[in-house]
């Protein structure tokens, strides 16, 4: 694959579009076409047009938290990145440090290094269970054991002295990573599907295939007969090493949503659904006999070439780094040779990475397709 070569670090999208230049709005990025290995242009504002009536877009209307909170370990400063609440009303977190610049980096130890990724240098903390956290408002954290037998970078911890979500909402911050240019409020880290939670839960980082969407475009999608379905799943923090498959994460399939995905299935419009995240939780809710029903709870599907997808026709997405387990869903959604065409063009054309970069829309070849889904097993 092309991209395995890297993506240049110009390439990222450093600040949003809104703020690149005087009159422009979230949907001034540029989208990049998939149909098949046919590849095509776009600006973003051109979707509704190249959509068709009866298509239905799957939304994830998961609000973004101020998941960043600045800490100490003793004398030394941490910043605790708050993943995922758990039922037992503890939180997985990942322990970062200030790098002085208003990002952070991993947590170094003398152990051995992985591949530098989005979300640090790739070293493991070493971390003992039992550790105290200070936060600020006088609540104190403890690690309790690691989320998964995979290593040490997310762990389970319980809270004291307050309650999270008032931690968070008082003194946290959007996460924000290095190749960003500066802190943004969090208003910029919503989706404009984004809705309030009744248990005040929400996604770690934002569900960014969203962001480009503006009210003015969705009024123009629905007025084309471009149906609009939400689902809910809170995404966790990004996988800091190479390969790492996302972690179990909270999601719901509203019982109105499955109707009008089984509608469309059953006709001549196609699923589309907008960010891996909406691809989890619809392909979550989706049983052997290729019908969607209501579902809620936690998902730890892996989307990936071999399980194939049985409901999603076409996908709006981010462009994903070279080693993210996301491309393997993109795998399987369009085959290997489409995305390796996809992404080698988006090198080719400077396409800009991460969450205010610019949007691939995955649409099936016009040509009757294979069936995708031979290899599912539940």
């Amino acid at each position: 694959m092309t991209i395995a070569l890297g993506v240049p670090g110009e390439l990222s999208a450093r600040v949003p579009a809104e703020q690149r230049g005087p009159g422009l709005d979230r949907d001034a990025v540029r989208l990049l076409v998939s149909r098949g290995t046919e590849v095509s242009h776009h600006g973003f504002a051109e979707l509704p047009r190249l959509l068709r009536a009866g298509d239905l877009l799957v939304v994830n209307t998961s609000p973004t938290l101020a998941a960043a909170v600045d800490g100490r370990i003793g004398h030394a400063r941490v910043v605790v990145h708050f993943s995922t609440r758990g039922d037992d009303g503890r939180w997985a977190v990942e322990l970062r440090e200030p790098d002085g610049r208003g990002t952070t980096r991993a947590r170094r130890e003398s152990g051995a290094r992985s591949a530098p990724r989005k979300g640090g240098d790739g070293r493991r903390a070493g971390i003992p269970a039992g550790t105290e956290v200070r936060l600020p408002g006088g609540a104190r954290l403890v690690l309790e054991e690691p989320l998964s037998g995979r290593g040490e970078r997310l762990w389970w911890a319980r809270a004291s002295g307050a309650e999270v979500l008032q931690v968070l909402g008082e003194h946290g911050r959007p996460i924000r990573y290095s190749y960003t240019e500066r802190d943004q409020p969090l208003s910029v880290y919503q989706t404009v599907f984004a809705l309030p939670s009744p248990d005040g839960s929400g996604s770690a980082e934002m569900p960014s295939a969203a962001r480009p969407f503006t009210a003015r475009l969705v009024a123009e999608l629905v007025s084309r007969g471009i149906q609009i379905v939400p689902v809910t799943l809170h995404t966790g923090v990004a996988s800091a090493e190479a390969h790492e498959p996302p972690y179990p994460e909270r999601f719901a399939v509203p019982e109105a949503s499955a109707r009008s995905i089984n509608a469309v299935k059953a006709g001549e419009g196609r699923v589309i659904a907008v960010g891996t995240t909406a691809v989890r939780a619809v392909e979550s809710a989706t049983g052997p006999d290729g019908v969607v029903r209501a579902a809620r709870g936690w998902t730890d599907l892996v989307v990936t070439p071999e399980r194939g997808v049985r409901t999603v026709d076409g996908l709006l997405t981010g462009l994903h780094e070279p080693e993210a387990s996301h491309l393997l869903m993109l795998e399987a959604v369009a085959g290997r040779a489409a995305v390796d065409r996809a992404y080698e063009e988006a090198l080719r054309g400077l396409y800009l990475w991460h969450e205010f970069g610019d949007v691939h829309l995955i649409l099936p070849e016009e040509s009757p397709h294979p069936e995708r889904c031979d290899g599912n097993s539940w």
